[in-house]
Formats: C-alpha cells, sequence, structure tokens
C-alpha cells in the first residue's frame, strides 16, 4: 500500500512538472510574440512614413532634365549633317 501511495504522489509530481514547464514555454513563446509584433509594428510606421515622404517630396531631377532638354539645341545636330554632305 506504501508502493501504491509513492507511485501515485511520484505521478502527481511529474505531472506539475510537466503543467510548469508548458506555462514556462508558453510564457516564453508570447514574449516573442510580443516582440515580432512590436517590431512589425516599428517597421510599418517606418515604411508608411517612408511613403509619405516621397509622395510629398518634390522630384528636383525630372525638373534638372526638362532644364537640360531645354538648353541643349537640336539644331547642333542638323547643321553637322548639312556641312558633311
Amino acid at each position: 500500500m506504501n508502493k501504491n501511495k509513492f507511485d501515485d504522489l511520484l505521478a502527481a509530481s511529474k505531472l506539475n512538472e510537466l503543467l510548469h514547464k508548458k506555462e514556462v514555454d508558453e510564457k516564453n513563446k508570447n514574449t516573442v510574440l510580443w516582440i515580432l509584433a512590436i517590431i512589425g509594428a516599428v517597421a510599418a510606421v517606418a515604411a508608411i512614413a517612408y511613403a509619405v515622404y516621397r509622395y510629398f517630396t518634390p522630384d528636383y531631377l525630372e525638373d534638372f532634365e526638362d532644364d537640360f532638354d531645354d538648353d541643349f539645341d537640336d539644331d547642333f545636330f542638323d547643321d553637322e549633317d548639312e556641312e558633311e554632305k
């Protein structure tokens, strides 16, 4: 009868250890999940801020290309072609 009680106590102890281990594992999973959620939220805010910045910032290169095209005269090439003939 004493052995039966010892076996029951041992089984209860192992069950308690398993439940405690499961709680610790679940707590670690929740911590990792929270960290990943925070990193994702920060990345999303950064992406939105960059998109808004790109949308509202004027494209200075486009203006430069337009000015360059205006300054560069196409008649220059036409004159060279006539001289070669």
